[in-house]
């Protein structure tokens, strides 16, 4: 089975929408609405797009880990302990499990994502 998709051309109004929560993040700065159309998931792997309003949150890849290709907006990650990182339209990024840390989005972001796990 081949998956393709154009996440960018995907209407904001044609993904699934609900509040940034738990068990994802904890939002930092009030309510932040997100939009998610999953093409995959299964036991080890979960792929889509997914886009989310301004604001910060607390990540914590504890039990799974997530590439990301960033295809609008911009936003900040910042490693506990670590530098903060700026991503940016074009930029990839990886969350190992373990990562923890504060994502800032700056503007709308839309990202394509695969979320990993072990079995």
């Amino acid at each position: 089975m081949t998956i393709s998709f154009r996440a960018l051309e995907i209407p904001a109004s044609q993904l699934a929408e609900k509040p940034l929560g738990q068990p994802s993040a904890e939002p930092l700065t009030g309510e932040i609405m997100t939009r998610a159309q999953v093409f995959l998931d299964n036991e080890t792997v979960t792929s889509g797009t997914w886009e989310c309003e301004p604001g910060a949150s607390r990540w914590e890849f504890t039990t799974r880990g997530e590439v990301i290709y960033v295809i609008k907006g911009s936003m900040t990650v910042h490693e506990d302990g670590g530098e903060p990182v700026l991503l940016t339209v074009g930029s990839s990024c990886i969350f190992p499990i373990g990562w923890k840390g504060v994502w800032t989005v700056h503007e709308t972001l839309r990202k394509v994502f695969v979320v990993y796990r072990t079995a």
